[in-house]
């Protein structure tokens, strides 16, 4: 697999005038490799898109195995480590590129390459597999999220045909979505993702509001018939169910590379602090209105919840909307990284759309197949986010750190390794916990399905 996200970069010279990246023009003879830089504006609406899908909805079912109290808690926990985590993966690709001496950051898996092969004398036979280690979580977590949207939206539709009296089987609803997400993942140019992502923004922020004014608009039960916290293999599937709403981890390197002024991405009021806090109070309002209002009767996501009215119907077509719009991003992160290894193997040279086209829709092929066979979408949820988005959001960032802090003789110094380790020891609990949760629930799901 390929680490190589350069064909999305506008140069950043870290030592140059802002405006010298403005005007960042192609190479000659690199014209087949030049997408044009995005603005600020256009990378928030990407972040937002890449945070914002089927996870915002999934929060109610988190903060029911979370409970009342410590669903909250635990949520700003997490939220604070992940964007950490993200500006530690920017400062380690950021310190690679100038010791390397390279116009631009390193992607993801570069950088953890990169980290190891600079680092004490003993890791770095194990650089390359580190970082085809990352391209393939990153892959597995991407492709992962498109199957999830592809359960998500055949369960919203699923209901919006049933309340008109059409019975039709959730699998052939996947294959009716399958037109529009293929053509949607043909969009090859981030910048062009622009106005699909604004517009899924839009779905997604009208469909939680709606959601939400259903949930409040009879009032909420008592605080006290709700669970203020909940068992140790509850607080798991919580963790793997969090963790997934919040792992954007991939997107990050893309977005800031791909920027007009990438200094603007990590800054104090940047695109990555702003958005993410957003995000942030967003998880929080639907996890915490969620969960109050449906209590153990809230299903694997909000839309689920809403009845057969009109207006609920129309809910639930706009956040399907909406996810199905952010399925073509979350699939350029992972068609990004295998492409140049599959052309590679084609024995293609060149740009070569078509085969780009072609493989693009078989990799779409491959998730609608992934996702008839998994559509219990709540615990396949918990699974993804337990299994690989925590190593991507919380074991290989302070792993990095701790090697690209390290100097010869000497440690990353103590209050460094003291933070990761705890980091880490988290990560760890969430990875293993979680993982066996979720595939004890899955296990349970289908072996009932199969005696009824």
């Amino acid at each position: 697999m390929s680490s190589n996200n350069s064909k999305l970069t506008a140069p950043e010279n870290e030592g140059q005038p802002v405006e010298a990246e403005t005007d960042a023009k192609p190479a000659a003879g690199s014209h087949e490799d030049y997408h044009p830089p995005t603005s600020y504006l256009e990378t928030i609406v990407h972040l937002f898109k890449g945070n914002i899908g089927p996870g915002l909805f999934a929060m109610g079912d988190a903060f029911k195995n979370g409970g009342l109290i410590v669903g909250p808690v635990l949520t700003v926990v997490i939220a604070v480590i992940c964007i950490h985590c993200q500006h530690v993966l920017i400062a380690c690709s950021k310190k690679m590129r100038d010791l390397r001496g390279d116009a631009v950051c390193a992607d993801y898996a570069a950088t953890v390459e990169q980290c190891f092969e600079n680092g004490p004398i003993k890791l770095r036979g194990w650089s390359r597999t580190m970082g085809h280690l990352v391209d393939v979580f990153i892959c597995v977590t991407q492709l992962g999220f498109c199957c999830i949207y592809f359960v998500f939206i055949s369960t919203n539709v699923k209901q919006i045909l049933q309340a008109y009296g059409i019975d039709m089987d959730v699998h052939l609803v996947m294959l009716l979505a399958l037109a529009p997400v293929l053509l949607s993942s043909l969009i090859t140019n981030l910048k062009w993702l622009t106005p699909v992502s604004l517009f899924a923004n839009v779905c997604m922020i009208l469909g939680l509001a709606i959601t939400l004014y259903y949930a409040l608009k009879d009032g909420l039960p008592e605080v006290t018939e709700r669970a203020y916290w909940t068992n140790g293999s509850q607080l798991a599937l919580f963790f793997g169910t969090a963790i997934f709403a919040f792992e954007g981890i991939a997107l990050v390197m893309p977005l800031k590379n791909a920027m007009r002024k990438p200094r603007q991405f990590e800054s104090t009021l940047g695109v990555l602090n702003v958005g993410m806090f957003l995000v942030s109070v967003m998880f929080m309002f639907a996890g915490s209105v969620g969960y109050m209002k449906w209590g153990e009767q809230v299903g694997g996501s909000l839309t689920l919840n809403l009845g057969d009215t009109i207006l609920a119907q129309s809910v639930k077509l706009m956040v399907s909307m909406g996810v199905l719009l952010g399925y073509p991003l979350q699939f350029f992160v992972a068609v990004q990284i295998m492409w140049p290894s599959a052309k590679q193997v084609c024995g293609m040279e060149g740009r070569s759309l078509a085969g780009e086209l072609i493989f693009r829709s078989l990799l779409v092929l491959v998730t609608l197949a992934i996702a008839e066979l998994v559509p219990a979408l709540g615990l396949f949820i918990s699974l993804i986010g337990a299994l690989c988005s925590t190593a991507l959001a919380l074991v290989f960032p302070p792993v990095i750190e701790l090697i690209a802090c390290s100097e010869p003789n000497k440690g990353p110094g103590i209050w460094i390794c003291l933070k990761n380790l705890i980091i880490l020891v988290l990560a760890l609990l969430g990875f293993f916990t979680g993982s066996y949760e979720s595939l004890k629930q899955i296990v349970k799901h289908f072996g009932e399905e199969e005696f009824h």
